[in-house]
């Protein structure tokens, strides 16, 4: 579940925008595998997420910690906790691209 808090062009750099986004990971849920056309930074505010970067092992970000995503960047969340995984994710895309497309 997403829900954009806050979405914003930027000055500088120019032709970028920023997003904030509240993100939640149910237990046993995913994310599907996706890219991002920008960074994204996220903080997990409850629970756990377990992060599957294509090419590289695994990480498992808990609550307090946080992860950054390079662009273009193939990869999966899940949540293999107990409780909701929930987090506040910050893109930095060039303006007019999506914040996230699905990878098959």
């Amino acid at each position: 579940v997403r829900k954009v808090l806050l979405q914003q062009d930027l000055v500088s750099p120019a032709n970028y925008s920023l997003a904030l986004v509240s993100v939640e990971i149910p237990v046993g849920g995913r994310e599907g595998r996706h890219t991002h056309s920008g960074s994204l930074a996220v903080y997990v505010l409850e629970g756990a997420i377990s992060m599957d970067y294509e090419g590289r092992p695994s990480v498992t970000y808990k609550a307090g910690e946080t992860a950054f995503i390079e662009a273009g960047t193939i990869h999966e969340g899940f949540n293999r906790g107990t409780v909701a995984a929930r987090g506040i994710a910050s893109f930095v895309v060039p303006k007019g691209q999506p914040l996230t497309t699905q990878v098959p």
